[in-house]
């Protein structure tokens, strides 16, 4: 274990590089994209003096490797140098820490599907020690009054533990999926146990104010918690009249004589660099090779993780039903699918990929021509500055989870279009949805809103279409992720870290 501590330690599920084989040596190299969540906390490290940053994950190790295995390693890339801190995890404990109780148990309850809530299968005792080994891997490479930030439901925990090993940290805890009501959240047996450890935070963050909200009722349900102060939400924040509105937010309440922030303030994403992606020759090449493979067709894009909270069944059920009410559209669109197993070796998520495949082969099946092939499936991850350029040249692009955190698509293709003509359909229950009210917000539960929804986005005068765009883009803009940095940066300060003095120009942001 290093003996150099660091005054801000990132504690997240992910390792914050990919691993490449060369020869029979394992090479670190940075994200080829610096767009999403990863690169995104990496930047952080640029506020504190080099090499004083240190980041704990996990990695799965075999119990016959665990005693040679390297559990501290020293990074160096264009973000700063830092430690990175390996939790050498079993195969048994991954699957009872991560695919079982996380994704069985946790996960329907945090997308508020109760029905799929799985108690039977679940191993609280592994949840708990893995999450007591993320606490002592980071209290290990923290001062005693450094600032440790954590990162996800599955590490709950971890803010619990890390007062009882080293009570001086500063902790704050940020939430990347939604946050139930009371009624929904308290289904999960150990939440006095989960509530508590929150509360042991100084700061607790969330996407947006109804999570934030959530989180708040829940523990006045479950603790003697007062709310200390709330404020009206930020004007283009939460506009009234949408599903996931919340024109108030607490920011602080009190138990047990310790006041916890909270906070409310969605990730954003890099509209600079995508621009300057999109700017490129290659890129513009690709750009031009899209062009001419449709034909003069329109392209309708629908990206996300095969997983039953992100829509995609929904998203083809309503192209299908598009095609069967307007024949004058066959062979004129295209719908291109994004969707990438959530995660390996879990039946619930091999059930629905096989599920969507089956929908793409019907619908191709029912109204494919020699000429025209209905929908292009990719199950596979396609690189971002491919990505993009499908972005930029789609006419529409369709977002509809059934709950989602935030979603980070909806803002890239806003991104890409740059406030030219385009369409975005986007979830009512979608994070970013309080951001984006110009978008046509649908309800993916209903068949008519959907199927309103995708006429509007097609039938859409071009006028319309770019203002529309344009005002997205402007909020994509104004709320990118430097702006979420320094606002972070706010609140670390008034928990006693970080001077708010330094310029958030100085951080590579996403």
């Amino acid at each position: 274990m290093t003996a150099k501590k660091s005054s801000l330690v990132i504690v997240y599920h992910r390792q914050p590089y990919e691993e490449e084989l060369v020869g029979d040596k394992i090479v670190y190299r940075e994200n080829k994209s610096p767009n999403g969540i990863v690169p995104t906390l990496k930047s952080f490290f640029g506020r504190v003096p080099e090499g004083k940053g240190a980041w704990v994950a996990w990695k799965q190790v075999s119990p016959k490797r665990q005693d040679k295995f390297e559990r501290v390693i020293q990074i160096e890339d264009s973000y700063g140098k830092y430690a990175v801190s390996r939790l050498p995890l079993t195969a048994d404990q991954v699957k009872m820490f991560y695919h079982v109780t996380s994704k069985e148990a946790l996960w329907p309850i945090l997308h508020s599907f109760p029905w799929l809530f799985r108690y039977d299968t679940t191993d609280w005792n592994t949840f708990r020690e893995v999450n007591w080994l993320f606490a002592e891997a980071a209290a290990a490479q923290a001062e005693d009054d450094a600032l440790v930030w954590v990162h996800d439901y599955n590490l709950w925990l971890v803010p619990g533990y890390l007062r009882k090993i080293k009570p001086n940290l500063r902790v704050a805890f940020f939430h990347h999926t939604p946050f139930p009501a009371p009624d929904i959240f308290n289904i999960l047996p150990w939440r006095e146990e989960i509530v508590d450890s929150l509360l042991a935070c100084d700061l607790v963050g969330f996407h947006i104010p109804r999570y934030a909200k959530n989180f708040a009722d829940v523990a006045r349900a479950l603790r003697d918690v007062h709310v200390d102060k709330s404020v009206r939400v930020e004007d283009g924040m939460s506009p009234a009249g949408l599903a996931l509105s919340e024109p108030e937010v607490p920011t602080a309440v009190r138990h047990n004589g310790r006041r916890v922030g909270i906070d409310a303030f969605p990730v954003g994403t890099n509209p600079q660099f995508v621009a300057k992606v999109l700017d490129t020759e290659a890129n513009q090449t690709l750009q031009d090779e899209i062009t001419e493979e449709l034909a003069g067709r329109r392209l309708i894009v629908a990206v996300g993780r095969t997983d039953y909270t992100k829509g995609i069944r929904e998203t083809l059920q309503s192209y299908e039903r598009l095609l069967e009410r307007r024949p004058e559209l066959h062979a004129k669109v295209k719908l291109m699918v994004v969707s990438v197993q959530a995660a390996t070796g879990m039946r619930i998520y091999r059930d629905t990929q096989r599920e969507v495949e089956a929908l793409v082969g019907r619908i191709n099946g029912r109204f494919s021509k020699l000429n025209w092939t209905p929908i292009l499936l990719f199950s596979n991850a396609i690189p971002f500055e491919k990505l993009i350029a499908y972005y930029r040249r789609a006419d529409v692009c369709v977002i509809t989870p059934l709950r989602d955190g935030l979603n980070l698509v909806a803002k890239e293709y806003v991104a890409a279009k740059r406030g030219q003509e385009g369409a975005l359909v986007l979830s009512e229950f979608t994070g970013c949805a309080i951001e984006f009210p110009q978008a046509i917000l649908a309800n993916p539960y209903s068949e008519r809103a959907m199927d309103a929804a995708m006429d509007q986005a097609l039938d859409m005068a071009p006028d319309e279409a770019r203002a529309r765009m344009a005002a997205m883009y402007d909020t994509v803009r104004r709320y990118d992720v430097a702006r979420w940095a320094e606002h972070t940066f706010e609140r670390f300060a008034e928990i006693g870290q970080f001077d708010q003095t330094t310029d958030p120009a100085t951080l590579k942001a996403g």
